[in-house]
């Protein structure tokens, strides 16, 4: 069984396949948290939390007069509240109708279910297995008439726990919810450093370590979306962890609004991590008898540094978060007209797009922006998804229909969270724009955003959507986002009560797309949000894929995507091979170089293949006969992290069968340099007793390397454990700049004899 509760209730173990989390009662009612981490005995674990007497420590009232060493500031907690004598950072706040804001919960009972937990009108982790556990623990305030549910899922195999709280208002007054985190972790040792993936446009989740220093360290979006800057996702590693050594704790929150990660390490020993929705920009009003529900955070713990981490949230999110038909199914390579075109096409433009795309093997051609309404520039037209026939010189569905007589599926970008100004939708319904009254917005790319919290807005873009899909029988929906939120009001909301309208707008966004993944299970949806802005677990429950970044240059892209890679699969990775020189960077790189790059994501183009020569059609359609035929491995396999992007010579990433049998070496070479050390990285994923061939993928690299390295490189043979404990060697090949620019790429194939 994951969740063993003692006979009297009081202490409870979660274990995991290596993993235990543990809590205990104590006479008082208080709920300690006093393990997360490696496996231990059967033992109560209390023991080990040493308490003193400290000065200036408050102490409960029933306890204060006995034993004064007995302050909820010391005690590792399952959830800290404010306004008693804990005075860290609070993970549930509550304001009464007489404005007091002191909670004191204490543990009232406990149960444990078979099966996962749902969470209404919000994302959440599933399990079709029926193997993940359910723990419910109920903390009230009897003299408050507050009950707290704290439900933890716990995934033993996937290694995986999942938390979250439902507040519920038991008095006859209405209170008003302030801060309510999902996770509140109380580590109570160990020195820590705190692993962020931080960024902006076109840098989005670069990796950023930091010792944790006493005090708040945070991070966390208000722009009413998870956001470029900091993603919703962290590591806590203990000092001297490396990709492959040392204990992890990483953390993921299920959604996508505004978020608050706080690390709070105090003045003693201890951390408390914390991580939920943005109390600056939340309040709930909870009336008498209602309940609010907080959305899920993942925590995953790994006693094999960094890599650990990242293995266990990448098959978690494949197997538990993402969902639907295209969770497992192959996806279509696809071709994007975007930076081919931007707004400047007509119809028979992009017919010979697709058929000249159909000819190197793309599987789907996708129309983006400018296909609707007025919209030959970003200042107008978004919200009348009307389809703009004298542009496109016939009707969407018989584009569609010409698309499809070349061999590919059809696909359309939306923006369906935006307004124009400029727009017959504005001209009919000002009032369904956020804004707030007598006042002039904030603007962004020229555009408002739709007030998506409430529900007639909802409705509109559910069957806006939803007939341009029917009509042009869409395979594939890009939605994209390209702004911020501000400016936050409500027509539908009281008041008191404008402090619910950023999360409302977030359920709203949910269910318009649960809507559509309901009534179209077969459409594939890929999430856009000015590039990778808005890349969480929250919208991988809806789209099984995200745009990346809109920095498509590859070298770029190293970066972007190793840090992705800590927290999100490859499966997840929007990925696009673009033109030369790129539209961002102006950087020459070659096509092999793209592709490499592109194919450890979901693979594609987004370029005029009209101007691609001959011999860059036949490369094109090579490219995704590899991309097919290593599917499974590319977008699947275990992802290992060699050598990162900030190396002095290249950028080496691994993709390995789960069993062993094969893997991927993926090698970005950082310039063309005279006389270059020699760089090794230890190949990981192997079986140490089993050999393995390796081998160049394309097979004009092995001609120009020298011949001690053909005979390596060429199908030479090497035992699981030499790989991983002496390694390869980054190949030297003598490719000029015209044949491979300055950044060469290799593909090395390691399969199982």
């Amino acid at each position: 069984m994951a969740i063993r509760i003692s006979e009297d209730g009081r202490l409870i173990r979660l274990e995991t396949k290596t993993s235990v989390y543990q809590m205990k009662t104590d006479a008082f009612g208080t709920l300690w948290h006093t393990h997360y981490g490696e496996k231990t005995g059967e033992d109560d674990l209390s023991y080990a939390l040493y308490m003193r007497q400290r000065g200036h420590s408050c102490n409960p009232y029933e306890v204060g007069m006995t034993d004064r060493s007995y302050s909820l500031e010391l005690i590792p907690q399952e959830l800290g509240c404010f306004g008693g004598s804990d005075f860290r950072s609070p993970a549930l706040r509550v304001r009464f109708a007489d404005g007091a804001r002191t909670l004191q919960l204490r543990f009232e009972s406990c149960r444990a279910e078979n099966g996962k937990y749902a969470l209404d009108a919000l994302p959440a982790s599933y399990d079709e297995t029926g193997d993940a556990q359910t723990l419910t623990v109920r903390l009230t305030d009897a003299e408050a008439k507050i009950a707290v549910e704290l439900r933890y899922g716990v995934f033993e195999e996937a290694d995986v726990i999942t938390r979250t709280m439902r507040v519920i208002n038991e008095s006859d007054a209405p209170v008003f919810l302030e801060k309510a985190a999902s996770l509140c972790v109380d580590f109570p040792r160990g020195d820590y450093e705190l692993l962020t993936f931080c960024g902006r446009w076109a840098k989005e989740r670069i990796p950023e370590r930091l010792p944790l220093r006493q005090g708040m360290n945070a991070i966390g979006s208000t722009r009413g979306f998870s956001g470029a800057r900091f993603n919703p996702s962290a590591m806590l590693l203990e000092q001297g962890a490396t990709e492959t050594y040392g204990k992890a704790y990483g953390f993921a929150f299920v959604y996508s609004g505004d978020f608050l990660l706080e690390a709070e390490r105090d003045t003693i020993v201890g951390t408390r991590v914390l991580l939920g929705i943005n109390p600056d920009t939340f309040e709930w009003k909870l009336a008498p008898h209602e309940a609010f529900q907080t959305p899920e955070a993942l925590m995953t713990f790994s006693d094999s540094g960094i890599s650990g981490i990242s293995l266990r949230f990448h098959r978690f999110i494949s197997r538990h978060i993402v969902r639907g038909t295209w969770r497992a199914k192959p996806r279509p390579v696809l071709l994007n007209n975007w930076e081919g075109t931007y707004f400047n096409f007509d119809g028979e433009k992009l017919v010979q797009m697709a058929r000249r795309a159909a000819e190197a093997g793309v599987e789907l051609f996708v129309l983006d922006d400018g296909w609707f309404g007025a919209r030959d520039d970003d200042k107008r037209a978004l919200g009348d998804w009307t389809p703009n026939e004298k542009k496109l010189g016939c009707t969407l569905a018989e584009l569609a229909d010409r698309i499809r007589a070349e061999g590919l599926q059809f696909g359309l970008w939306f923006e369906p969270e935006a307004i124009s100004e400029d727009s017959d939708l504005y001209r009919a319904h000002p009032d369904w724009a956020v804004a707030i009254p007598g006042r002039k917005p904030s603007l962004s790319r020229y555009e408002l955003l739709l007030d998506l919290s409430r529900r007639d807005v909802q409705d509109y873009l559910i069957r806006e959507l939803s007939d341009r899909i029917r009509e042009a029988k869409l395979t594939y929906l890009k939605w994209d986002l390209n702004r911020s939120l501000c400016d936050r009001y409500t027509a539908s909301l009281p008041a008191e009560r404008q402090g619910e309208m950023p999360h409302r707008y977030i359920l709203g966004t949910y269910r318009v797309l649960d809507a559509l993944c309901k009534a179209f299970p077969d459409l594939l949806i890929e999430s856009c949000a000015s590039g990778g802005s808005r890349f969480d677990a929250g919208m991988l429950c809806y789209t099984p894929q995200i745009w990346t970044s809109d920095d498509t240059d590859p070298i770029e892209r190293l970066q972007i995507q190793h840090g992705t890679s800590m927290i999100y699969p490859v499966s997840t990775m929007g990925a696009h091979v673009s033109a030369s020189p790129n539209h961002q960077t102006g950087r020459v790189t070659s096509m092999k170089t793209r592709a490499t790059v592109a194919m450890s994501g979901t693979f594609g183009y987004e370029l005029d293949a009209t101007k691609l020569t001959d011999a860059e059609t036949a490369q094109m359609r090579r490219q995704i006969e590899t991309f097919h035929a290593l599917y499974d491995l590319l977008q699947h396999g275990d992802y290992y992290r060699l050598l990162p992007p900030d190396s002095d010579s290249a950028t080496v990433w691994e993709q390995a069968a789960c069993d062993g049998s094969r893997a991927l070496v993926n090698i970005i070479v950082h310039g063309v340099r005279p006389s270059p050390l020699e760089k090794r990285f230890l190949v990981q994923g192997l079986c140490d007793e089993k050999n393995y061939r390796i081998s160049l993928i394309d097979p004009d690299d092995l001609a120009k390397l020298p011949p001690r390295q053909q005979e390596l490189f060429g199908g030479g043979i090497l035992s699981g454990r030499t790989l991983r404990t002496v390694g390869l060697y980054v190949p030297e090949g003598a490719l000029s700049r015209e044949e491979s620019g300055d950044y060469p790429s290799y593909q090395i194939l390691i399969e199982q004899i």
